[in-house]
């Protein structure tokens, strides 16, 4: 059986969500100038912060890509599930419970697709944005994951 893992982002994730919903930083949290900086107001800095767009750019990325953990784990489940009462089922006529989990799987796969595809765009937007260059025969989903892996810190 599936168990469920944290997302490994999920705190830097959090911090991205609460400058952007709330134009504060909480104590001892720090995000990178690159991701929020200090609102400016003429020439003086004001409490507030703000995302800068690369910052906005990861948050689109950060939570596609929690989204398609997400998907891929509930895919996952349905298919454990669906696999323990199928080895028990009769020729003939599914149950109703059978049916009912391949609809559950199916709903899981759509949406783990849609998932992947909100990840792939929005990790084209990171890339065109960040300027970063992906080497060549490596696919833009495996360069932006070992990015994230790379650059953004883990809970």
């Amino acid at each position: 059986m599936a168990s469920r893992q944290k997302f490994p982002q999920a705190d830097f994730l959090d911090q991205l969500r609460q400058v952007s919903q709330t134009a504060t930083m909480a104590d001892g949290l720090s995000l990178m100038p690159q991701w929020a900086q200090r609102h400016r107001q003429g020439a003086a800095e004001t409490g507030a912060w703000q995302l800068t767009q690369a910052g906005e750019w990861l948050l689109q990325v950060l939570t596609a890509k929690q989204a398609l953990a997400q998907a891929a784990f509930d895919t996952e489940l349905a298919a454990d599930e669906l696999r323990r009462y199928q080895k028990f089922a009769k020729p003939g006529q599914p149950w109703a419970h059978i049916v009912q989990l391949r609809q559950k799987q199916a709903a899981a796969r759509q949406a783990s697709h849609i998932a992947k595809q909100a990840f792939l765009k929005a990790a084209a937007q990171l890339v065109r944005g960040l300027p970063l260059d992906v080497p060549p025969r490596m696919t833009l989903e495996v360069f932006v994951q070992q990015w994230i892996d790379n650059h953004v810190p883990r809970s």
